[in-house]
């Protein structure tokens, strides 16, 4: 029998909506290997201070966005910035397990109990119960942890759930017709209740 690991990049990064309607494009175009490491490493079109840092980003956002079909992608790239945002939040939550669950059980209470804004130690809390599915969880390091609960958090202010860092204040988002019709297309429900959270209540 397999034994259950959760797998993530969040510490990949946050939503980074500029970069990823870059990679969207390049995955559109289905371009070959030679012409992507050409547009990442020469071209340089992510605009990042060393190939290193490219292709961590390059590597972080494709693995999201791999997963996405092409209307979701089409949408990211071409869509205006709050569209392209929440085209970017589903290729994250596609990607995230831990981030559609935190979003499902953590700040899906917290607005359905009207809570004010989302505690810090929230993801603290979070990451421990999950540790009872995970046991790997135990053994990552504290700073690996903050980290992912920090990445969490910003891609929850990016996407306008929280809104900002200082004031963790939880806000209401209204999910986007083309994004949801999108959703319902291509059977993703879980994503589309995520994105729904702070609509519903």
């Amino acid at each position: 029998m397999k034994t259950f690991h959760y797998e993530s990049d969040l510490n990949g990064g946050s939503l980074m909506v500029r970069e990823s309607r870059i990679i969207a494009d390049l995955l559109l175009k289905n371009v070959p290997k030679e012409a992507w490491d050409d547009a990442i490493f020469k071209q340089n079109v992510l605009q990042k201070r060393s190939q290193a840092t490219a292709r961590r980003y390059a590597q972080a956002i494709r693995k999201r966005l791999e997963l996405l079909n092409p209307e979701l992608l089409v949408a990211l790239r071409d869509g205006d910035e709050e569209l392209a945002t929440q085209a970017a939040l589903c290729g994250a939550l596609e990607r995230n397990l831990l981030l559609v669950e935190f979003m499902e059980s953590t700040l899906k209470d917290a607005y359905t109990q009207h809570h004010e804004k989302l505690e810090v130690y929230s993801w603290s809390d979070f990451i421990e119960e999950r540790s009872a599915k995970d046991s790997r969880i135990e053994d990552w390091k504290e700073n690996t942890k903050i980290k992912m609960g920090q990445v969490v958090f910003r891609i929850l202010i990016e996407a306008g759930y929280i809104q900002s860092k200082r004031s963790m204040k939880l806000q209401r988002v209204i999910v986007r017709p083309e994004i949801r019709v999108l959703l319902e297309d291509s059977y993703r429900h879980r994503i589309k209740n995520c994105l729904e959270i702070a609509s519903r209540q």
